[in-house]
């Protein structure tokens, strides 16, 4: 069968979609999938794909405000990619991609991610880049921290904005009570 990738925003979703989805992302991450995980994909544009035994794979790509050298930025932020274990390495993984970087693309000042190690030769072998500068969050209780922990682990590629210093930090508004 052959497989195509289709991307909605949430609004567009359906019930029975979105339960789909997140059943997908708490199998694929083995029980280490929780409510806030999922809250942190709604909102934005989603790729899915289907195959003959239903939901294949799924990505979300959301806005985020990124200050990065004195600018506030809107960053195409990818979250909750995965493909269902019997369809993994099949290249549905590429194909979610594929649809989220056309919309951080042409909607986004730059994009961003998270991503584990496994995740990272993905997105690797698509362009995206490990950030090499400074990761920071401007949080709701604290004002602006520093987080290590996410700079061996954060991708971006350029988009509107071109290409970011490392030598500046990217200070993700988490105000909002999302943290990373």
């Amino acid at each position: 069968m052959t497989t195509r990738a289709r991307t909605a925003h949430t609004a567009d979703l359906t019930p029975a979609e979105l339960d789909a989805v997140r059943a997908l992302l708490d199998a694929a991450f083995d029980g280490d999938f929780g409510d806030e995980d999922w809250d942190h994909g709604l909102g934005g544009m989603h790729a899915l794909v289907h195959d003959g035994s239903g939901l294949a794979a799924h990505g979300a790509v959301v806005m985020r405000r990124v200050r990065h050298g004195g600018r506030w930025l809107r960053a195409g932020y990818v979250e909750n990619v995965a493909v269902r274990a019997d369809a993994r390495r099949t290249g549905l993984g590429g194909q979610v991609m594929a649809e989220l970087e056309r919309v951080v693309d042409r909607a986004y000042d730059f994009g961003a991610l998270s991503a584990s190690d496994d995740g990272a030769r993905l997105y690797t072998s698509r362009g995206w880049r490990l950030w090499r500068g400074h990761v920071h969050a401007l949080s709701p209780q604290d004002g602006i921290v520093r987080l290590p922990e996410e700079e061996d682990s954060t991708y971006v590629r350029p988009a509107l904005a071109g290409p970011l210093d490392p030598a500046r930090e990217l200070v993700f508004d988490w105000r909002d009570g999302d943290v990373l």
